[in-house]
């Protein structure tokens, strides 16, 4: 995992790690001065806010003469793991005052998977002290102990900021739930406690939690997403190379909800890359036609391997950095379809 993780990342988000991003940002973020308890009034604790310029409010130069009217709509985005520091320099916790980690998060996860619903309304992302990548392959079970602590950690702060964002900024407004990798290992604790049987369900347009197994039996009301309009559900998928299973995901002991990011229909399972109108690849601002396919297979998503230019380079069966990249039109598409059915029926729908 860890190998093509990187792999993933050195191909798909150059942008996120260049020295030359360091150097033409770095500047600005040393000057937000960030301790390392977070404080959401202080906009320079959120990567992503409608109050401040950001990486999410980028869209790609195919879309940039469409005008769009954002919706009465929030999304709240728990990006993935950007502490990628094998050395871990600041233990197993990542520090807010890290600029390395700043600057990776806000110009890969930010750009290239938060900026996929600033369509449809205001996008919320807090900064949160996130467990280093080695917290998902301790190596004994010291180690193990540290990592859980890790992930407690950082749920703590995503837990606070959601209560503020709650508090101060949502004022009724329908909400989406949005993340990726570790990202979607809060938003599934944050699903559970403040959405599944609980008033604020009706407020879910739905939830995309990509990247990470989802246990359907976890949930009480929250269901997964039947159709391409259904609402108050959840939508995710984790993708690899047809025919690749990952060691791990034959250990788990129940089958993940897996959503198809082309049909999202639980009775189309197989689509051609051929149907897939936009993927984004290494340069955020080109949209790349028919890169690949998706196929529902237990409770992962295959996919033949990606054709786009330069793919001899691209060997590795393990998709899971590009979960957004690969089917980035579809989703943004998806998420429209969604917010504008929810609009027009209200809270009165049935999740069922």
């Amino acid at each position: 995992f860890m190998r093509n993780y990187f792999v993933l990342a050195a191909f798909f988000l150059l942008a996120g790690c260049s020295k030359s991003n360091y150097a033409k940002y770095a500047p600005i973020y040393e000057k937000e001065s960030l301790s390392n308890i977070p404080d959401f009034s202080n906009l320079a604790y959120w990567a992503a806010h409608p109050n401040k310029k950001n990486p999410s409010d980028s869209i790609p130069k195919r879309f940039q003469k469409q005008a769009y009217n954002a919706k009465d709509v929030d999304v709240f985005f728990v990006y993935p793991t950007s502490y990628l520091d094998k050395e871990m320099p600041y233990g197993w916790s990542a520090s807010l005052q890290d600029v390395k980690t700043n600057i990776n998060t806000d110009y890969s996860s930010i750009l290239y998977q938060a900026s996929v619903f600033n369509e449809v309304g205001k996008i919320y992302a807090p900064r949160y002290r996130q467990a280093n990548i080695k917290s998902y392959t301790p190596d004994n079970r010291e180690d193990t102990l540290k990592a859980l602590a890790a992930f407690e950690f950082a749920y703590q702060d995503v837990k606070t900021a959601f209560e503020f964002y709650l508090a101060h900024y949502n004022n009724g407004r329908p909400i989406i739930i949005a993340s990726h990798s570790q990202g979607s290992t809060h938003a599934m604790r944050l699903l559970k406690e403040y959405f599944d049987n609980k008033p604020l369900a009706k407020k879910l347009i739905a939830a995309y939690v990509v990247g990470m197994a989802i246990n359907p039996a976890d949930y009480a009301q929250l269901k997964p997403c039947a159709t391409p309009t259904s609402l108050g559900c959840i939508c995710a998928w984790r993708t690899y190379k047809e025919g690749y299973i990952p060691e791990w995901i034959n250990q788990e002991k129940y089958v993940s909800i897996v959503t198809n990011p082309l049909s999202w229909s639980e009775k189309i399972t197989q689509v051609d890359r051929i149907q897939n109108t936009g993927s984004v690849l290494y340069d955020f601002k080109g949209i790349t036609t028919k890169v690949a396919g998706a196929y529902n297979h237990g409770g992962v998503l295959w996919t033949k391997k990606p054709k786009f230019f330069g793919n001899f380079l691209y060997n590795t069966p393990n998709y899971h950095f590009a979960d957004y990249n690969l089917f980035y039109l579809s989703v943004r598409n998806n998420v429209a379809e969604r917010v504008n059915t929810y609009l027009s029926i209200g809270e009165n729908y049935s999740n069922k």
